[in-house]
């Protein structure tokens, strides 16, 4: 699949998911989700695990900014100045959802599906990633093209793929 400039081989989400509990599952670790764009995809992606809450403790669909507010503790200035899309407020949604599902791990995911709400600073298809752990924190924005389904979809796997080299990167110093 190409997305951009990039080309990606595909693996299937299963593949990620194992890949990702199998590295908390060894250092009895924890994650937990924060989800916008893609409302729930990213934590249904688990579903299928069974004892997968040995090391998912959960997640929080946040599409209204109250909620990002409200239960995920992103500020309002940064709403107001970055916008719901944006690096600072994925970083913030990565926190909150660490701090209040008590996770030792933490991904987020907001963006813009579409197919309306784009802009030119912030067009449909970008979307903002955070990752929080032990000692760590990433951020990345991304501009992925497609309808509104194939944005969701491409945003769950690209969110799977970098928990995954985030925990890797931790894991395998």
């Amino acid at each position: 699949m190409r997305i951009g400039g990039k080309v990606y081989v595909s693996l299937s989400n299963r593949v990620l998911v194992e890949s990702i509990i199998t590295n908390l599952e060894k250092v009895e670790q924890t994650f937990s989700i924060a989800e916008s764009c893609t409302c729930g995809m990213l934590t249904s992606a688990f579903a299928y695990r069974s004892g997968v809450s040995k090391t998912f403790l959960g997640g929080v669909v946040s599409y209204a900014n109250s909620v990002k507010q409200e239960v995920l503790g992103v500020s309002q200035t940064t709403l107001e100045t970055r916008g719901a899309v944006s690096k600072e407020t994925a970083m913030e949604m990565a926190k909150g959802a660490k701090q209040k599902l008590n996770s030792d791990w933490s991904v987020s995911v907001t963006g813009i599906a579409g197919p309306t709400g784009g802009s030119q600073e912030k067009p449909v298809g970008t979307v903002c990633f955070a990752v929080v752990g032990p000692n760590i924190e990433e951020v990345r924005r991304e501009n992925f093209q497609g309808d509104r389904q194939a944005i969701q979809n491409i945003t769950v796997d690209y969110a799977l793929r970098f928990l995954l080299e985030t925990t890797n990167k931790k894991f395998n110093h």
